[in-house]
């Protein structure tokens, strides 16, 4: 998988360091190399690249200016490259897979490239999916039905949901393993997510997460909860058809009547 690569750096020295450094990763085929946003821009849109090293601070059109002047195609993968941390917060709101600073190490950008790798792969695999279905639908219309409804195929769209979230929380922010999300709660606007050793507010409504998470394992049981069903460790059972999962932690969490068949399908 070659990772067709822009680099966008006012400063000719920035770019020949990141040049360099880059020649170290096989699958980094660098296409185009830009000096201001303007260029990024018309590059980006011309070119189609997988990633893009965006400097952020820059004249004129600025790193977060070209994110912006690309809302209407479907972007590529960024990486904030800069002199100034205090952008590291912005970098992250702004969907960047990574954020780097100048100059770059060596081990911190094979880490950055192992998670392009990563979202790459997950986003490919989401393609292709898309594309059987396609055919699917066509020559064989039973068989598509199937991996609509939870079949063979599903294993592969599987790929489409997150593994890593960023959360900006107390301005800070953490990257939470979604494998160590319990169980998330609602308040407004406002998500409450607990992991095995802390709390977190995300600001992200209940029905835009769901979307980022696999159904199969994190499934609403209450109108204003989601549990992780790989971490439920006990069913104890309620009045009036309402039934209380125990999760790794000790906490307990009620399955209201509406949900309880749904978490039924899971839990056993």
């Amino acid at each position: 998988m070659t990772i067709r690569t822009i680099l966008v750096d006012d400063e000719p020295l920035a770019i020949q360091g990141l040049e360099l450094r880059l020649q170290a990763h096989d699958d980094v085929e660098i296409i185009e190399k830009c000096v201001n946003g303007r260029e990024a821009i018309r590059a980006i849109k011309t070119h189609k690249p997988d990633l893009v090293f965006l400097d952020i601070q820059m004249p004129g059109f600025d790193g977060f200016s070209v994110v912006q002047g690309l809302m209407e195609v479907e972007p590529p993968l960024f990486v904030f490259v800069t002199a100034y941390s205090d952008h590291a917060l912005r970098a992250f709101e702004a969907q960047a897979v990574d954020y780097l600073m100048k100059p770059v190490e060596e081990s911190r950008l094979a880490d950055t490239l192992d998670r392009v790798r990563q979202r790459l792969a997950e986003k490919r695999g989401v393609e292709e999916v898309d594309r059987l279905k396609e055919v699917l639908a066509e020559v064989a219309p039973e068989a598509a039905a199937d991996i609509a409804d939870g079949g063979a195929g599903a294993d592969l769209s599987a790929n489409r949901y997150e593994k890593l979230i960023n959360i900006k929380d107390q301005g800070q922010i953490f990257r939470v393993d979604v494998d160590t999300i319990e169980r998330i709660d609602a308040a407004g606007d406002y998500m409450v997510i607990y992991t095995g050793d802390r709390n977190l507010i995300l600001r992200e409504t209940m029905k835009d997460l769901e979307k980022r998470l696999d159904p199969r394992r994190f499934q609403r049981i209450h109108r204003s909860t989601i549990v992780n069903l790989d971490l439920v460790k006990q069913v104890k059972p309620h009045t009036n058809g309402e039934c209380f999962l125990v999760l790794g932690s000790g906490a307990q969490v009620k399955v209201s009547r509406s949900y309880r068949d749904v978490v039924a399908r899971f839990v056993h």
